[in-house]
């Protein structure tokens, strides 16, 4: 695999200079584990069984490299697999605008079929679809769609290499595709609602043929204690690993669920100037952190910390937490470092941000005058993960997941479910290029072959190509 993807970038250039096919392998906006591994080792299989192909495969990760540490699973499992960050491609080290209007590109999907509206132009050089989830669009042939209702995406491109014509699975490649599929199915646990005999198939598939791989319960264990690890990060990181944010008429609040302990998060060096600038940048006039850790019998224990630099502001929200009561939060004040922080313990274990955003909805809505119609709830689009959308049950309705009594004992964890907020981030809906006006109605730009090799050649790594004469390119 590191001999595969140190020369993507080598390959991506000459395909460009040569005018020859560059076979991209998408993931989706979100990132995380399974469209990683899935867009990995789909690219290295698919370079790999076709000799007679002169096309490029390079496999793309949907984000900006800049936010890639924030998925600490992924960045976990590489280095574990020794492979190296810096080999990768990310969304913003490659132009497929500009290859797609040269006629270079071929795009196969992984764990996503629809494109968003901004890549809609895309849509024509998509060749092959790979996904887990129902098909919200049919595509005509020839392009090749393997949809079908699994746990993981990554079990479907297990499959797929398996039924490939040569052997290309090694070890390591393995160990990616297991590791992934576990995460995926909450360790094969049928109680969490994730896998499917299809998935516990090639599971068992891999053990069987790789005897060498760790035991499930070790590979699960170490990458859900990754998921959660914030060790490593900047505290603007951290804040935005797990953020969403509300806006109301003239106020803007931001919540992120942090995973550490509130006192070890307090007292980072120089956290108030951090937190200054984190709401600066994002015109955010007030940030919750919310606070999860566990106790020697893994129950959970929960703080937050309201941040303003605004004392007005700062003190209505704090007063709209500590007098809710549905739920009932039943806050206790803590000792603060600085002013512009108010810390809390919560005793209501059971209220999760998804329980907290009405709340925030509710004071936003007093806050501007407009019972009717409550804010706009946006989210936080700054940040490089894919923005998250709010559950219904936090667009101030009244169901009864709203209503949390204090005394009620803690409902069970369940598998799959986290814990910090019940609700799952989700990566931004997908739209149907045929809705959103399609840029070609003004006709296809005029891109010289030229322009477009200047500009690959700019973002490659290798900068040596840069000086040389261009005969000799």
């Amino acid at each position: 695999m590191e001999s595969f993807l140190g020369g993507c970038r080598a390959a991506l250039q000459e395909a460009v200079q040569s005018q020859k096919e560059v076979h991209v392998v998408l993931g989706n906006e979100a990132c995380d584990l399974d469209s990683t591994v899935s867009a990995l080792a789909l690219a290295y299989f698919l370079a790999k069984t076709s000799p007679d192909s002169k096309a490029a495969f390079i496999p793309v990760l949907n984000i900006p490299r800049v936010d890639f540490p924030l998925r600490t699973e992924s960045t976990f499992l590489l280095q574990q697999q020794r492979i190296p960050e810096n080999l990768l491609i990310f969304r913003d080290e490659i132009d497929l605008a500009a290859l797609h209007q040269a006629g270079l590109l071929s795009l196969t999907l992984v764990d996503h079929h629809i494109l968003p509206s901004r890549d809609a132009a895309l849509g024509a050089a998509v060749v092959e679809v790979v996904d887990h989830r129902p098909l919200e669009r049919r595509r005509a042939p020839p392009c090749r769609v393997t949809a079908e209702l699994v746990g993981s995406c990554t079990t479907l491109v297990t499959e797929r290499i398996l039924q490939g014509p040569v052997r290309t699975l090694n070890s390591q490649v393995a160990a990616l595709l297991y590791g992934t599929i576990l995460l995926d199915c909450v360790n094969m646990a049928a109680e969490a609602g994730k896998v499917t005999p299809k998935d516990t198939h090639y599971v068992s598939l891999l053990e069987s043929m790789f005897p060498e791989l760790q035991t499930r319960s070790l590979v699960f264990d170490a990458l859900q204690r990754a998921k959660f690890d914030v060790s490593g990060l900047t505290t603007e990181q951290m804040l935005r690993k797990d953020l969403k944010s509300l806006a109301g008429k003239g106020t803007a609040v931001a919540i992120s669920a942090i995973y550490v302990a509130l006192q070890d998060f307090l007292h980072r060096p120089g956290l108030e100037q951090d937190l200054g600038a984190f709401c600066r940048q994002r015109g955010y006039d007030v940030l919750i952190a919310m606070t999860i850790s566990f106790g020697a019998r893994n129950e959970p224990f929960r703080q937050l910390a309201v941040y303003s630099q605004q004392a007005e502001r700062q003190a209505a929200v704090c007063q709209a937490l500590e007098r809710s009561s549905s739920p009932s939060l039943s806050l206790s004040r803590l000792e603060s470092p600085c002013p512009t922080i108010r810390a809390y313990h919560q005793g209501n274990t059971t209220a999760s941000r998804k329980k907290v955003l009405p709340i925030v909805q509710d004071f936003l809505r007093q806050r501007a005058g407009h019972h009717p119609a409550g804010p706009s709830m946006q989210p936080d689009l700054s940040g490089c993960g894919p923005p998250t959308r709010v559950d219904p049950q936090g667009a101030g309705s009244r169901g009864p997941d709203r209503n949390v009594a204090v005394n009620n004992p803690p409902k069970p964890h369940r598998l799959g479910e986290d814990v910090a907020d019940d609700d799952t981030p989700l990566p931004p809906t997908p739209v149907n290029s045929l809705v959103d006006e399609c840029p070609l109605h003004q006709g296809l730009p005029q891109v010289l072959p030229e322009a477009i090799f200047e500009k690959v050649t700019r973002i490659a790594t290798d900068r040596s190509l840069a000086h040389q004469s261009p005969e000799k390119k």
